[in-house]
């Protein structure tokens, strides 16, 4: 049987590797890359791109911001890959992950979240998603997506086994 050595000389992969020893301008590379790919979704519907906190923390290096239009905004985050995304409408937020399973199920056929060495993937998948399923965000109403909010409010106080499909 061949040795393959201690754990420790093995090559190891993960997301930090894709940041290069955690230097911000990488994570500001990758969501400026990242806006690339999502501009053109959301500029189509007149979103405009502000930038937020970016930044090093214990966790690593970060880096957020949100399209606004009006009372609406899709704040995201980013540390080694997109993390957090939320709508905003008025009063009402709700976490893209809540979104999806609301509209979709929790089998549906949404992009993202998704796992991918390439974290410009995630930006892929949310365009995707916001094309193909948030309308309701993008033009519709604030009552349309209230009654989406009131959905997912309801659907976060189902608890255990009863929430599997």
């Amino acid at each position: 049987m061949q040795s393959h050595g201690p754990r420790q000389n093995r090559p190891q992969l993960n997301a930090r590797a894709l940041y290069g020893r955690g230097d911000m301008r990488n994570v500001d590379e990758v969501l400026e890359n990242g806006r690339g790919i999502l501009d053109p979704v959301l500029e189509s519907h007149g979103f405009k791109w502000v930038p937020g906190q970016s930044g090093a923390s214990s966790g690593g290096p970060f880096a957020s911001g949100e399209y606004v239009r009006g009372n609406r905004r899709l704040e995201i985050h980013l540390r080694y890959s997109l993390g957090m995304v939320t709508y905003h409408v008025g009063e009402s937020s709700v976490e893209h992950i809540s979104y999806m399973r609301v509209l979709l199920g929790p089998h549906g056929n949404n992009q993202y979240p998704g796992f991918n060495a390439d974290p410009l993937n995630a930006f892929r998948g949310l365009a995707n998603d916001l094309g193909r399923f948030c309308s309701v965000f993008l033009s519709g109403s604030d009552s349309e997506f209230e009654v989406i909010a009131s959905e997912v409010a309801a659907d976060s106080k189902v608890k255990g086994a009863k929430r599997l499909p």
